[in-house]
């Protein structure tokens, strides 16, 4: 593994290994149909991305901190007179984000499993603890990674503390992910490799202008490409 360019391969987890996203706009459109009396819906939705990115410095990243964002913006679109029959759905939506089945993405388990031979793995996403670990457990991938880092938030700072405590440093490091702003940007940042993988739902607020003239900028279109590009590098 010495001789390698590469010795460390870190993976986002949501939208990346498994569906995440789209869940939550599922949640968002149940949400917006019990505040139905109240407000048209883009209206909602925009109240809602408001008041997501305002929390996101108190709640992180992850279903409490969006239940909470839906509760908040429930008690504003209604002045506070929200019934208690509304803050009660919000509830069941949270929760059943909560213990939502994992469903992994195409190419997820054979491409893991293949890399896993050459490569140390490492799982760097963000969100709740408990869930991630959930969704982790659940999904069957838990054995490939080397190990698994469930961070409040992705900057160079993070990706360098990580890629020097698992493998041979940043530079000889690559980070594969779906947000460019949290995945790849600052893993090249770091010194890395940044291979983005496009998802068809990205929240709104990960979404920044491609790093191409980036020397280690990569995308491909889904993880099956991954060991073919990595085998141009390596």
């Amino acid at each position: 593994m010495t001789t390698r360019t590469l010795t460390t391969i870190g993976f986002d987890a949501d939208d990346t290994l498994w569906q995440n996203e789209q869940y939550y706009r599922l949640t968002e459109a149940h949400f917006t149909e019990l505040l139905a009396d109240f407000a048209d819906g883009p209206r909602i939705s925009e109240r809602l991305l408001e008041a997501e990115k305002r929390n996101l410095r108190h709640y992180g990243f992850g279903i409490k901190g969006f239940t909470l964002s839906m509760i908040e913006t429930a008690i504003e679109i209604t002045e506070g007179k929200v019934p208690a029959s509304v803050i009660a759905g919000i509830l069941d939506t949270g929760r059943d984000l909560l213990s939502h089945p994992v469903e992994t993405l195409p190419h997820v388990q054979e491409t893991l499993a293949a890399l896993s031979e050459s490569y140390l793995l490492v799982m760097i996403t963000k969100g709740d603890l408990f869930d991630q670990e959930r969704k982790l457990a659940q999904s069957g991938l838990g054995d490939f990674f080397h190990a698994v880092e469930i961070v409040s938030d992705k900057t160079a700072v993070t990706y360098r503390r990580i890629f020097s405590k698992v493998g041979g440093g940043p530079e000889r490091a690559m980070m594969v992910g779906n947000s460019l702003k949290s995945d790849i940007v600052p893993a090249i940042a770091a010194g890395s490799y940044g291979v983005f993988v496009p998802h068809e739902l990205t929240w709104v607020v990960e979404h920044v202008e491609e790093p191409k003239d980036a020397p280690r900028f990569r995308k491909i279109e889904h993880l099956g490409e991954l060991r073919g590009l990595i085998e141009g590098i390596d």
